[in-house]
């Protein structure tokens, strides 16, 4: 999991993760949706990946990132994770 990752959808993970332990099934949702949150999730990797661009170098030193690895992950693609 990227750090991108971590920070944005945290939330997501641990409501996921309920549900899971509770053994709860869950219906297929219908197609339009799975796209629709397939968009959504692109749109947040592609703001959160801009965002990163514009952390300054203390900014990047307090979430544990380089310069570096902080331009490396702006540029992935969406398909890379």
């Amino acid at each position: 999991m990227s750090t991108i990752d971590a920070i944005c959808s945290a939330d997501v993970q641990e409501s996921c993760s309920a549900d899971i332990a509770k053994g709860a099934a869950q219906p297929r949702p219908h197609p339009m949706r799975r796209l629709w949150a397939f968009y959504l999730r692109w749109l947040e990797k592609r703001e959160s990946r801009w965002v990163l661009r514009e952390l300054t170098d203390d900014q990047l030193r307090d979430i544990g990132l380089t310069r570096r690895e902080a331009a490396t992950e702006a540029k992935k693609s969406f398909f890379w994770d």
